[in-house]
């Protein structure tokens, strides 16, 4: 089955950020066979044009790098790059969006052209950010653009969605705490910068604690790690953790609490309080006008509930409206883990539901 082969050719070769040569070769010789137009909008993408004559456009995207991860699925296909994988499932969503090419390279007529965006660096700097700077959306008239991603722990095959909240926005909260050292017997001569930590730690928690429950939202911290020796004072602490929410006042919210309980500790701990938040993803929303557009010409479960994981989908979304979707591996393991694999044949489902997008949309 060609889409299997495709993903299994796509998944030996794992290239990451925006460097992705093999990938974009392999691609590009899929694609121009077919009726289309096929063009580099920047370096690391790829992109395909389907003219049926009419006025204005619908796009679908695929993610084209993969993770600096040592593959240990023991498959035939396993990547053949050291320390890089295809562990995200970047893989199969190219083989379904070569699939809807071929599919789209054999019809005479659609209510709409159609782009197909094949793009770098969804798991570093964001790439859909830069593929919107390029004005690619505005030249070819795209009223409207959709991604999806395999999704494990959805029923496999199942492609789900929801109107609103889908991924999180995010950002990384890097803390570093200086105090002074000394022997614990000479305690009043140093200054603790653990102790500063876990007051720092401790207010935070409550910070985020303090939010209805109602609102989606996470404010943890993974690592903390401060001292060297049992019997001295702490002079450094280090901590990292992440932020995620969906609304914006709520996103910043908590980033301006952050900042003011560092002030706060080092008022009360004469300590240095360092902290680093990035940028980030924006949150991807769903928006509902949308949502119903689709529900009425696809077939789609409605998720319960929004995901704390973040994908850079969200800036198509701040260019143009744009549905996001999963399509369920079942009981597979997590994305992003050195075996992640899944049954092949989900990927027919996913792009049945793209050429049904693709042909019923209005």
């Amino acid at each position: 089955m060609q889409i299997i082969e495709d993903r299994r050719a796509l998944h030996r070769i794992p290239e990451l950020d925006k460097e992705l040569p093999n990938t974009i070769a392999y691609l590009r010789t899929a694609l121009e066979s077919l009726k289309c137009r096929v063009f580099s909008p920047m370096p690391g993408a790829l992109c395909a044009f389907f003219d049926f004559g009419a006025k204005e456009a619908i796009a679908f995207r695929a993610e084209a790098d993969a993770l600096p991860i040592t593959e240990r699925t023991g498959v035939s296909y396993a990547s053949r790059h050291l320390g890089r994988m295809h562990a995200c499932g970047h893989d199969g969503h190219m083989a379904i969006l070569l699939e809807l090419a071929r599919r789209l390279s054999e019809k005479k007529e659609l209510n709409y052209n159609v782009l197909l965006v094949f793009q770098p660096a969804e798991e570093t700097t964001g790439g859909a950010r830069d593929i919107c700077k390029t004005g690619l959306f505005k030249l070819y008239k795209v009223e409207a653009i959709f991604g999806l991603h395999l999704w494990p722990g959805l029923e496999a095959g199942a492609v789900g969605c929801r109107k609103n909240e889908m991924m999180a926005r995010t950002c990384e909260v890097k803390v570093d705490i200086y105090g002074k050292t000394t022997h614990i017997a000479k305690l009043d001569q140093g200054i603790d910068a653990l102790n500063a930590g876990v007051e720092f730690y401790r207010r935070v928690r409550a910070l985020e604690a303090a939010l209805p429950k109602k609102v989606f939202r996470l404010l943890k911290f993974g690592k903390f790690e401060s001292g060297t020796v049992c019997n001295a004072v702490s002079d450094h602490t280090h901590m990292e953790g992440s932020l995620r929410a969906f609304q914006d006042e709520v996103f910043y919210s908590l980033r301006a609490g952050i900042v003011s309980i560092g002030k706060d500790v080092e008022r009360s701990t004469d300590c240095t309080v360092n902290i680093y938040m990035n940028d980030g993803y924006p949150a991807v929303m769903n928006p509902a006008d949308l949502y119903k557009r689709v529900r009425k010409v696809a077939d789609f479960a409605e998720l319960e509930a929004p995901s704390m994981i973040a994908d850079d989908f969200a800036w198509y979304q701040k260019t143009l409206p744009g549905l996001f979707f999963f399509l369920g591996t079942g009981d597979t393991p997590a994305l992003h883990a050195d075996d992640f694999n899944f049954d092949e044949e989900i990927l027919l489902k996913g792009a049945d539901f793209f050429e049904a997008l693709a042909e019923n949309f209005k």
